[in-house]
C-alpha cells in the first residue's frame, strides 16, 4: 500500500471522476478480510454501508485492521482511513491526528454526505481499539 502522503499527492492532480476511481482502487487493494470476521461485533455503527474493521495485535504491539466494506467507495475511505494508523501503536493511533491527516482529501466536498457520515465513526471505533490496547 502507498503511503497517506503518496496518496495525497496524486489525489491533488486529479479531477472528481479520478479521485472517485483512486478511491475505489485503494479499496480494492486492501488485504481480503475473512467472512467470519465480518459479524455485529466488527460492524461500523452509523455508516450508510456496511463497514467492518477487525484489528489484530503484531507481535510488537502494533495494531494491524482488516477491513471491508459492501460498498467500493465506502472500503475506499476505510482503506484510506486506515493508511493513517495501520502498523502504529495503540500510543502512536492515539497521538494521530486522523481527521487533520484526512483533511487535505476534502472528502465533505467530494463525496455525498452519506458517504462521509460515518467517517467520524470509523476514527472513533480505530481510537477505542488503541485505547483497549494501551498497556
Amino acid at each position: 500500500m502507498p503511503s497517506l502522503a503518496e496518496v495525497q499527492d496524486e489525489y491533488a492532480f486529479l479531477d472528481a471522476d479520478d479521485r472517485y476511481r483512486l478511491l475505489i482502487d485503494l479499496g480494492r487493494a486492501l488485504e481480503p478480510m475473512p467472512h467470519a470476521l465480518k459479524t455485529d461485533a466488527t460492524l461500523v455503527r452509523g455508516c450508510s454501508a456496511a463497514v467492518w474493521v477487525y484489528p489484530t495485535v503484531r507481535e510488537d504491539g502494533a495494531l494491524h485492521f482488516l477491513a471491508d466494506s459492501n460498498a467500493a467507495i465506502t472500503k475506499g475511505i476505510i482503506a484510506l482511513v486506515l493508511l493513517a494508523v495501520q502498523d502504529r501503536s495503540p500510543a502512536e493511533i492515539l497521538a494521530t491526528d486522523i481527521e487533520g491527516a484526512l483533511a487535505p482529501f476534502d472528502l465533505k466536498n467530494q463525496l455525498s454526505s452519506n458517504r462521509t457520515q460515518g467517517i467520524p465513526n470509523m476514527i472513533a471505533l480505530i481510537r477505542a481499539t488503541a485505547e483497549r490496547y494501551i498497556g
